[in-house]
């Protein structure tokens, strides 16, 4: 029997807040027991379910597609919990799909567990379980590409060849500068064993962040791995960093340490330009005019010309939010000059390495990861240029719609524009976002839309870092970066996916 929601019955639930809970189409999964807030949060001072998760992975593993959702939800039923679902959820991913030849691809298995928990955490208690739904039906898929390819699975460690716990760190290092697979693997696991978390951190954001491969995705892994390992605990984390070395490790036309490579040249250039930035940079003034020009440097500036001005503004002692204003505007007017692939993983990226300047502890790191970014930006911009052609669009001078409708209505009026004519969407999301200080009610709605209209796992990775990256951009211009998301989220005019109905047949009602 089919359920159908209407597009205004729907935004009009979002557009009103609170109405979310009780929106009719979704109530079937309040078969499901509801995932409070405080659950789907770990305590990292507690032990969880050591040694007892590997059942629950095996179950992924080998439940046929079909079937899947429905022992998922018997399980829930009897007790097994929103952190071992996510957790087997993850582990499966890691030891069933590989991160080659690119670190993406049937990957995103794995890449879109963060995003789909993030989106669970910002969702209504008895809505947290359909992006997890959602991401257990896809590894499946993922699972069956992995198969046709040749079925990889990650193997036992290799115990014999373990560095010694206060060496393993100095092994890493030199294993990922000789771009080595089989020490970096062996040196992962001896980390995993005897590392601290944050220094384990600062460590592989360094080297995810290091080349421009797989655009973005190396970053995007190593930010999104820490993320999830964060909400289902460290006891985990031995095959994760071991499948993040593998996949930072990604490269093709010979080693490149030995080699003068595009991808590596910004990064190593940064390595050094670090020096360049005074100390106490962390301190400094707002400056949205400095915003604006290093705006007009990353619309068509070289990685030297980007990096060099985020230098410049750094010893002028602008701070260092009105640079990362600069960047998600600028990964954002990617996006609106060439919607696609490219362009959403500028936007994904700058997610990923501004968690972790954020996370990091080790000040050469924090300096690193702002420079690359500014220079990942500049390199998307080239990527994209030979995919067609980028539209000269600037978000700084974009002038906001007229909205007919007020209210829940001016939610609806969006989104039924967002397939249709994106730019109209993005300049009326501009003035919508100027006239609501805090524009909850079309947030809630974009993140609806993905779980009734998502297909793909960009929908989930996308959705979860612009609405993540809203709130970390200044005031004067997240009005501007959450218009450019228009040109990637999920409208209302799209036809609805399969997977509510999978999952309304998987819990019988």
């Amino acid at each position: 029997m089919s359920h159908p929601a209407t597009r205004r019955g729907f935004l009009r639930a979002a557009a009103a807040g609170g109405a979310l809970a009780g929106m009719g189409d979704l109530g079937f999964i309040s078969k499901l027991r509801p995932v409070g807030a405080a659950e789907a949060k770990l305590d990292p001072g507690k032990v969880q379910f050591q040694g007892g998760i590997e059942p629950l992975v095996r179950l992924l593993e080998e439940t046929p597609r079909e079937k899947l959702l429905e022992q998922v939800a018997g399980k829930i039923h009897g007790g097994t919990t929103y952190q071992e679902v996510l957790a087997a959820l993850f582990l499966a991913g890691i030891r069933n799909v590989q991160p080659r030849p690119q670190v993406g691809f049937k990957f995103h298995a794995v890449l879109v567990v963060n995003a789909a928990h993030l989106a669970s955490l910002s969702s209504p208690d008895e809505h947290r379980w359909l992006p997890i739904f959602w991401a257990l039906d896809y590894f499946k898929d993922a699972q069956a590409q992995d198969v046709r390819e040749g079925d990889w699975t990650m193997q036992a460690v290799d115990e014999s060849g373990l560095p010694a716990g206060n060496k393993a760190e100095a092994a890493f290092v030199e294993a990922m500068d000789q771009w080595d697979e089989a020490q970096a693997d062996v040196a992962a696991a001896a980390l995993a064993r005897s590392g601290d978390r944050k220094a384990l951190f600062n460590l592989f954001s360094r080297f995810a962040s290091r080349d421009f491969r797989s655009i973005g995705h190396k970053a995007i892994y190593a930010a999104n791995g820490w993320r999830t390992l964060e909400a289902i605990g460290w006891q985990h984390a031995e095959p994760v960093l071991r499948s993040l070395a593998y996949a930072m490790l990604m490269h093709e036309d010979g080693n490149p340490a030995k080699l003068d490579l595009p991808p590596d040249r910004p990064g190593r250039e940064n390595a050094e330009r670090i020096a360049k930035i005074r100390e106490g940079w962390q301190q400094g003034e707002i400056d949205s005019r400095a915003t604006a020009d290093l705006l007009k440097t990353l619309h068509d500036g070289s990685p030297s010309d980007c990096c060099e001005q985020v230098v410049e503004m750094l010893n002028r002692k602008v701070a260092p939010q009105s640079i990362w204003d600069a960047l998600f505007v600028g990964a954002g007017e990617l996006l609106a000059r060439q919607p696609g692939i490219v362009g959403l993983h500028a936007v994904t990226s700058t997610n990923a390495l501004h968690f972790a300047f954020n996370a990091n502890t080790e000040d050469r790191n924090r300096r690193l990861l702002m420079l690359q970014n500014a220079a990942f930006l500049s390199m998307f911009h080239t990527a994209m240029q030979g995919r067609g052609p980028v539209a000269d669009v600037k978000l700084a001078e974009l002038e906001p719609a007229p909205l007919t409708a007020v209210g829940a209505e001016a939610v609806n009026e969006i989104f039924a524009d967002v397939k249709r004519d994106p730019m109209t969407a993005a300049r009326k999301t501009l003035n919508y976002a100027t006239q609501h200080t805090d524009p909850k009610p079309l947030i809630d709605a974009a993140r609806l839309l993905v779980f009734l209209k998502g297909n793909d796992a960009h929908d989930y990775k996308f959705s979860s870092a612009v609405l993540e990256d809203y709130h970390h951009v200044s005031p004067d211009w997240r009005g501007r970066y959450l218009a450019a998301s228009m040109f990637n989220l999920n409208g209302s005019t799209e036809p609805d996916n399969q997977l509510v109905e999978k999952t309304r047949a998987a819990l019988g009602a």
